[in-house]
């Protein structure tokens, strides 16, 4: 559904600008399409008796007047690649990159907890026999950790637990921001996880006009299944290789580059299953690639 109509949303918030005057607008345009997409999503939900499940991650580009502008809103990524340079263009949203966001809303509203859970977050799970002892802790307010004595309602389930891949928001949910999943509920439990997930993208702009691309310059779009197994580093490397083996104006070039994103990140099937080059494990996950070309033939420069 998002795919089919988050497009059209962006479009509509762009034709009520009456005159662009400044970046601004259009990141209010486009941070205002997710949330009437994710609103609509709702509504069908509601239209269509509570069967709609499900949310996604969103990751978007829109160019215009000159600027490019990548909102996400989940655990895709974007970078430009520009004469080898990477140029970070979206950041990943997951429990443990906005835990004082989650943090913050369960202090302020502690009912969306259910007394299940804690805001606070400790090393490890506080174990009862540890009531009255010390031990390290850090809340909404704090990068850094500090001491506290432990007390009855620290034994509830963290609101953020786990690292990397395996964090989760209230034991269920790996991502913070995306569309949809009005229906997710915690495990066993009434409580539900939206309040949580939020639907308002991260937009970061650049500017075409201020660099003179060339046909090698791409924007790398894709969702986690690349990232979990690939570096920055590693898609500037395959855009090199992949690139400098086509002509500049030959466009299959681009879906060749796509192509061999996606198939770096899967693997080779083995004994023990589809492995990369260093015998770790490809991606298990989804991995979609978008590649658009900054520069040469036709492009915005």
């Amino acid at each position: 559904m998002a795919s089919r109509l988050l497009h059209r949303h962006i479009r509509e918030q762009l034709k009520d600008l009456k005159e662009v005057t400044h970046e601004s607008l259009v990141v209010g345009a486009i941070e205002n399409a997710f949330q009437l997409m994710d609103e609509q999503m709702a509504q069908e939900r509601e239209r269509r008796g509570h069967q709609v499940e499900g949310g996604c991650c969103a990751l978007v580009v829109v160019y215009l007047l000159g600027k490019v502008y990548v909102a996400n809103a989940g655990d895709s990524r974007a970078i430009i690649v520009r004469n080898g340079e990477i140029i970070p263009m979206s950041r990943e949203f997951t429990p443990e990159t906005e835990r004082q966001r989650l943090q913050l809303l369960g202090f302020l509203k502690p009912e969306l907890l259910g007394g299940e859970f804690t805001h606070l977050e400790f090393p490890r799970r506080v174990q009862p026999k540890e009531l009255g002892q010390k031990m390290l802790y850090r809340d909404q307010n704090m990068t850094g950790w500090a001491y506290k004595k432990i007390e009855l309602e620290d034994l509830r389930f963290p609101l953020v637990c786990g690292e990397g891949k395996k964090a989760r928001v209230m034991a269920t949910i790996g991502v913070t921001r995306g569309l949809g999943d009005h229906n997710l509920k915690v495990c066993s439990s009434t409580l539900p996880i939206k309040p949580f997930l939020s639907c308002f993208p991260e937009v970061r702009v650049y500017d075409l006009t201020q660099y003179e691309h060339c046909p090698d310059d791409v924007l790398v779009l894709g969702t986690d299944g690349l990232w979990d197994v690939t570096s920055d580093c590693e898609v500037a490397a395959t855009v090199d290789r992949v690139l400098s083996a086509y002509e500049p104006n030959d466009p299959s070039r681009y879906t060749a580059l796509a192509q061999a994103l996606v198939l770096g990140a899967r693997g080779t099937p083995r004994d023990r299953g589809w492995r990369l080059p260093n015998n770790k494990l490809g991606s298990g996950d989804d991995i979609s690639v978008f590649v658009i070309p900054l520069g040469g033939p036709g492009s915005y420069s």
